[in-house]
């Protein structure tokens, strides 16, 4: 069973109900241990005083998202790294367990996907030299393969692990149901990332009919991931870290009373 503390509320889940303070203050209502926001939340709040009211919250914080988006303006440009950077600043200045990296799809007008996971290869290790003089883990979240033209160019479990294999240490992946439950290969996977390269475990369902592949996620029970199971499968490994719970639903859970699906959240946690 997965307790209220086990939990972190990525702040997606709730991003059209609350800000940053609103949300910390609904993780300490319904007992969650953590928190995960993401950057446009704590940029709102100011990222001193996101960091400040986090720390006085007491609440672990599994996940700065996101850094990456390496291929946005068809190669590094400073602006690109520039803006890696200041996320790594961002995930140490608020405590993160890691700075979660979106890495990005194809550049605009490209057809070369081996070119654009070049991009996303160089920029990781340009990022990861900045993360290591300051201690910050980079995790690769690796995006169902829908999302390979758009979002992220990196897929599977296995890509993310070779591109940790490559670069060496300090970075490792962040694995999340609604990207990872249909491969094949997983359970192998997870245990060849072991404890040191599992950095964070995303919590969410697939429902079946999917009405828009970006925001219509399901609450936990709602869909066909056999969330048990994954659940062992990362704690067989030696993950010992937070469930972080991210649920992008623009027509359901983000039209909800927020502190309604925070008491959701712990009541699906418990039962899966």
């Amino acid at each position: 069973m997965i307790t209220p503390d086990s939990l972190s509320l990525n702040t997606a889940t709730v991003t059209r109900q609350w800000n940053l303070a609103q949300a910390i203050d609904g993780c300490l209502r319904h007992g969650l241990g953590g928190i995960a926001p993401w950057r446009d939340k704590l940029h709102e709040a100011g990222v001193d005083n996101g960091a400040r009211m986090i720390a006085e919250s007491g609440l672990t914080v599994s996940g700065l998202c996101r850094g990456g988006w390496f291929t946005a303006e068809g190669a590094l440009t400073p602006a690109v790294l520039d803006d890696n950077r200041r996320a790594v600043d961002e995930a140490v200045a608020i405590g993160a367990a890691c700075l979660v990296m979106v890495v990005g799809g194809l550049p605009p007008g490209s057809r070369d996907l081996p070119a654009a996971r070049a991009i996303v290869a160089e920029g990781l290790a340009r990022t990861l030299e900045y993360a290591r003089k300051l201690d910050m883990p980079i995790a690769i979240e690796p995006l169902h393969p829908m999302y390979a033209a758009d979002r992220a160019c990196v897929n599977t479990t296995a890509q993310a692990l070779d591109l940790c294999d490559q670069l060496g240490e300090g970075i490792g992946v962040a694995l999340d149901l609604y990207h990872i439950w249909w491969d094949p290969d997983i359970r192998a996977q997870i245990q060849r990332a072991g404890k040191a390269r599992l950095l964070a475990f995303h919590l969410c369902d697939w429902l079946v009919p999917t009405t828009d592949m970006l925001s219509d996620r399901g609450m936990m029970g709602d869909g066909i991931i056999d969330i048990a199971s994954y659940r062992a499968m990362v704690e067989d490994s030696g993950f010992d870290g937070l469930n972080e719970v991210e649920i992008f639903s623009a027509e359901n859970w983000w039209k909800r009373d927020p502190d309604d699906v925070l008491s959701e959240i712990v009541r699906r946690a418990e039962q899966c």
